[in-house]
């Protein structure tokens, strides 16, 4: 059962990262906070009403092929409509496109809120929104002309299309070819795998967006070119022609979001198959296809929290109702009333780590969303503090698909602990939580690859300016607050880890500067984990501040609700930096011990049977 906390939403848009600032700029003066708050607030019912009820029976009757096309669960078609009616896909798309020109940091909040109702419904716009962003950015006006608008009115769906079955997360061992045949047209023949949204009922035709290598281009990820390769052709004029030779050769039977179509595309088996090379710009796929990919790795990350957040709040309220045991100070007496579960220590434990988790990782994703508003708001006034705000996106992607991806797993299998034996059971929805939850990790580029990519590329970008910033604004935090009463400690604590994050990096930049890559690739991840924990402290602790000085105010007004929801904002960070910010330094002591056991293990080590 769908659940948000919109109080707590709004906190962290309004009270503590102001992001109200927006509308004082230029790019953002068109909107108000009122509207906003307006289009979430249908959002939460759209969510709650429309997509919400769908979710279990979307879960349990799943996708099917039907005379070689797939068709969604019932109640998707509807859905799919009433979404486009209310315009949440255009949101944040330009106005200059058709867009409604809103701020990214609103619309993390949308995508949430729609992920957390239906995961597995919400990936088709989801991808649409993504393919509709690259042609915006990349497309001719043609391609707009053609494509880009039918997308934003929902008549036209929109995947990417970059995995093949030998190759899997290496891109750069694509076979899927394209010979020239006109102007900017091409023939496409290849097969791709584990395409989301690959096939469905929901509109009219698809835009599948795939990587291909032109006959006689260089080998690896630098001969690719990215073609818009639609399911029914569209001529020049708009009009749709016929079929494109795409064709739906499997769909997968899967663990979770199992009404989301995750199908095997064959591309020109007839020979039939064109495509349009993306702006006419040969051997530029990779770039152009790094925006969706970097947009669709903040969106998993946004999945995740997503997920996380509504885990969370169906086990809060049903260790709330749930009457099991007495109370620890009656434990000796036979005769002792039953208490509601929460009342049990280490309930409380398990939902404050929930709370904690989920809450940081929705300042962390709403924090980079505003870091990319400022960056494309300020690019034409200030271009020193633009490229800030653009590196501190760069530094925290990989951190937020990877951290959140993660946690939503371990939360939804914390929510199923909470309910005890009840959440192992589809009478409850937590175990679809989980089960939706485990995909996270796994696509848009494991979470390995994004520590990889953390690592070896976003730690030196611009010198390691990003990083060093990063660092600065943690630095200065605790300098300002490192003496304040009832969160010294902790603020303390969050300095600690911060110096622990940057003799790691240290030992990083060892391992490079000695040769051992492999070393490097070894802790990449425990690296990201402590990244992502220093991150993640840091927010908290900084809200917390906001929510104390809000606590103070609300108790003198005799607003006691108010004053105990400030308190459970400072409860967390307390909770996050005591329980979870240690195991920082027990990364950092792995990563400079230089252990190569994983690496020197033989491989009949692991095991003798075969």
């Amino acid at each position: 059962m769908f659940k948000a906390d919109l109080r707590a939403i709004r906190f962290t848009l309004y009270e503590h990262l102001k992001v109200q600032q927006l509308f004082e700029l230029d790019a953002f003066s068109h909107l108000a906070r009122e509207e906003c708050d307006a289009v979430i607030d249908q959002c939460v019912r759209f969510a709650a009403e429309v997509t919400g009820p769908l979710s279990a029976p979307g879960d349990r009757a799943g996708c099917r092929v039907e005379d070689g096309r797939v068709v969604t669960p019932p109640g998707f078609r509807e859905a799919w409509r009433t979404l486009f009616e209310l315009g949440f896909l255009s949101f944040t798309m330009p106005v200059k496109a058709g867009g409604f020109g809103g701020p990214r940091a609103i619309g993390v909040v949308l995508s949430e809120l729609q992920s957390g109702a239906n995961t597995a419904f919400n990936m088709y716009p989801g991808l649409t929104h993504g393919a509709a962003d690259l042609l915006e950015a990349f497309g001719s006006p043609r391609d707009h002309e053609r494509f880009l608008a039918p997308m934003l009115e929902g008549r036209f769906a929109g995947t990417m299309c970059l995995t093949e079955p030998h190759a899997g997360s290496d891109v750069g061992a694509t076979r899927t070819r394209a010979r020239h045949l006109e102007g900017d047209v091409y023939a496409i023949t290849g097969t791709k795998c584990f395409i989301s949204s690959g096939d469905h009922d929901l509109t009219e035709n698809i835009v599948h967006l795939v990587l291909a290598r032109i006959d006689g281009a260089p080998p690896g990820t630098k001969g690719l070119s990215l073609f818009i390769v639609p399911k029914v052709w569209v001529e020049e004029g708009g009009a749709l022609g016929g079929a494109n030779d795409v064709a739906t050769a499997s769909i997968e039977h899967k663990l979770g979001i199992r009404a989301s179509a995750t199908a095997t595309l064959t591309f020109g088996d007839d020979g039939r198959c064109r495509g349009i090379l993306v702006g006419g710009r040969p051997h530029e796929g990779m770039r152009q296809m790094f925006r969706m990919m970097n947009g669709a790795r903040i969106a998993v990350g946004v999945q995740g929290i997503a997920v996380a957040s509504t885990a969370y709040l169906n086990a809060l309220a049903y260790a709330r109702e749930r009457l099991q045991g007495s109370s620890v100070r009656h434990f000796k007496d036979p005769n002792a009333p039953r208490v509601p579960i929460i009342e049990h220590a280490d309930v409380r434990r398990m939902l404050l780590e929930m709370k904690a988790k989920v809450e940081g990782m929705r300042t962390l994703a709403v924090k980079l969303a505003l870091h990319a508003d400022l960056a494309a708001a300020l690019a034409a006034t200030d271009e020193g503090r633009a490229a800030y705000h653009e590196g501190q996106v760069d530094l925290l992607t990989p951190v937020v698909k990877a951290y959140c991806a993660d946690q939503a797993f371990r939360v939804a299998e914390l929510a199923i602990q909470t309910y005890g034996g009840a959440g192992y059971v589809e009478d409850h929805p937590v175990e679809q939580y989980l089960r939706d939850a485990k995909i996270f990790s796994i696509y848009e580029g494991t979470n390995h690859i994004q520590a990889l990519d953390l690592v070896s590329r976003k730690l030196s970008s611009r010198g390691g300016e990003n990083l060093t910033a990063f660092l600065t604004e943690i630095g200065e935090f605790v300098a300002r607050h490192g003496a304040r009463p009832g969160l010294a400690a902790e603020i303390g604590a969050l300095g600690a880890a911060a110096a622990a994050l940057q003799r790691a990096s240290g030992a990083l930049l060892e391992f490079f500067t000695s040769g051992r890559l492999d070393q490097v690739t070894l802790v990449a991840t425990p690296f990201l984990e402590i990244m992502a924990e220093v991150t993640i402290a840091h927010l908290l602790l900084d809200a917390a501040l906001v929510a104390e000085a809000r606590r103070v105010e609300a108790e003198g007004d005799h607003h006691q609700e108010d004053a105990d929801f400030y308190r459970g904002k400072v409860m967390a960070a307390k909770f996050y930096v005591n329980f979870v910010l240690p195991g920082v330094h027990a990364k950092l002591a792995a990563i400079v011990g230089g252990d190569r056991s994983a690496l020197d293990i033989p491989d009949a080590g692991f095991s003798t049977a075969r």
